[in-house]
């Protein structure tokens, strides 16, 4: 699929897109494809300069891009902040190019904002996490505009769907997965 010149995946009228990167991108696909509202989640590739990247391209860290997922979504059901709530609830935000086993800089945790409203909307989020003590640790986000998102290859999407039963599933989706659904109970698709 092809992204067109605002760096959204099929934007409608109506509908918002959020690009977000947070370990590895099957853990925030298999959540988000579970909020309300929330209409296509997609795998791939943002914040570097290499084009059309592979995943093993991806994978060496050599090319700047964070593995990451484009979601687009119906405003009116959930905002760009229930976006980010859930988003700092999923993962570390305090670990610099690391989510748990999944280490180097495709890891990182970044928001690649869309508009304006949404950059400020990530820093007002961090700002009030900062300010609450939410995370023992400084958040170390990136919050950067999208230049561009690159989808990854097919079997990169709805991988936990698809592949629960494998063990990386079982040992780090399932547990954000869990989380997810007991912190944000009022998020869930019926």
């Amino acid at each position: 699929m092809n992204t067109n010149e605002d760096g959204q995946v099929g934007a409608t009228e109506g509908i918002e897109t959020a690009t977000l990167a947070g370990g590895c991108f099957w853990c925030l696909e298999a959540v988000y494809e579970q909020v309300r509202g929330v209409q296509r989640v997609v795998s791939g590739f943002s914040g570097g300069p290499v084009p059309n990247p592979t995943y093993e391209q991806v994978c060496t860290g050599q090319t700047g891009h964070a593995e990451s997922v484009q979601l687009t979504f119906d405003p009116s059901t959930v905002t760009f902040l229930d976006i980010l709530d859930i988003f700092f609830s999923i993962h570390d935000p305090t670990t610099l190019d690391r989510q748990g086993p999944d280490v180097g800089p495709h890891y990182r945790s970044a928001i690649f904002y869309h508009s304006v409203g949404q950059k400020e909307a990530a820093e007002k989020a961090i700002a009030d996490l900062t300010r609450d003590g939410t995370w023992p640790g400084a958040i170390v986000t990136e919050v950067a505009p999208l230049e561009a998102f690159y989808e990854a290859e097919e079997y990169h999407q709805q991988y936990y769907r698809r592949n629960s039963s494998q063990p990386y599933c079982q040992m780090v989706i399932s547990p954000k997965v869990a989380k997810f659904r007991k912190e944000h109970l009022a998020a869930l698709q019926a």
